[in-house]
């Protein structure tokens, strides 16, 4: 299969990427480290996750959390290419994804067998990164983020969280920030059809932003193009609940549930088997005619 080509059939259902943190610094916990066994470890999670219901995985060698340091291309390389050629290997029918700022890892990631680029600076980092989309023609995810790496606010229960910014309108400002990098992605060359948005939800933003970006997230569909949400076991959950990390699945649960139903395509996870169920009830439930037709039939519950 070219992993870049599958059809998802927008609109339909939501779709499931699942997180597979090949770093040692996750904020979530869940990083599968960068020591012996690696390989192993990342190929049982995605198996577990494929298992589960997930239809892309999203590797990534960067932490992006709050804080966190950069890493140079060597490292992150060396951290993505082996794993995404295990996965590509074993998963050989599962779109994979690879979350990366960089041309270099994101071109050898596709040689590896990735068939998506999933990049958090929406293209912006490095100039090579347009072209290289562009030349392969695989789909691209997009990120709204006005993050300042180094602006960051630190919780000892619950975590380090990137400083909001202002807005003078949240939604308005960031449907035209993503319309203007879909605009300069297709002016780059890249086909319109492989553009995924996502509102970064997380990056730049307070705690009351995030929740406006879910609440309001039909707000971005008039732009034309898919919407990934990533909430999954964010700050801001944690905020909200008074929870580390590792406590925040039915908060982010909660997320999904109000992201599907406002519009999201893609939501993409950590804990797949939990949000795949989520999904698939919230989409039976958006999608069920108004006169109560079809489905399952039999005796009220």
């Amino acid at each position: 299969m070219d992993r870049s080509k599958r059809r998802f059939s927008w609109g339909a259902r939501c779709y499931v990427m699942g997180v597979l943190n090949v770093t040692p610094d996750s904020f979530s916990g869940d990083g599968l480290g960068t020591a012996e066994g690696l390989i192993g470890r990342v190929v049982d999670r995605a198996a577990g996750f494929v298992a589960a219901g997930a239809d892309i995985l999203d590797v990534g060698g960067e932490s992006t959390r709050p804080g966190s340091d950069p890493v140079s291309v060597a490292e992150e390389l060396e951290r993505v290419v082996p794993a995404i050629a295990a996965l590509a290997e074993r998963f050989p029918d599962t779109v994979l994804s690879v979350d990366t700022s960089k041309a270099p890892v994101a071109a050898a990631a596709l040689d590896a067998g990735a068939g998506w680029v999933n990049d958090v600076w929406a293209l912006e980092a490095d100039p090579q990164m347009a072209p290289l989309v562009a030349a392969r023609g695989v789909p691209v995810v997009l990120m709204h983020n006005r993050s300042r790496p180094k602006a960051v606010e630190s919780d000892p229960r619950v975590g380090s969280q990137y400083v909001g910014v202002r807005y003078r309108h949240l939604m308005e400002d960031v449907a035209a920030e993503l319309a203007r990098l879909a605009d300069d992605a297709v002016a780059a060359g890249i086909d319109r059809g492989r553009i995924i948005l996502d509102p970064g939800i997380g990056f730049g933003k307070t705690v009351a932003q995030n929740m406006a970006l879910l609440n309001h997230l039909d707000r971005l569909k008039p732009l034309g193009y898919p919407l990934l949400i990533g909430p999954s076991r964010k700050s801001f959950i944690g905020r909200v609940l008074d929870l580390g990390p590792g406590e925040r699945d039915e908060g982010t649960a909660a997320c999904v549930a109000i992201g599907i139903a406002r519009g999201a395509d893609i939501i993409r996870v950590h804990d797949v088997k939990g949000a795949a169920r989520v999904a698939k009830m919230v989409d039976a439930i958006i999608r069920s005619p108004a006169d109560g037709a079809g489905g399952e039939g039999g005796t009220a519950a």
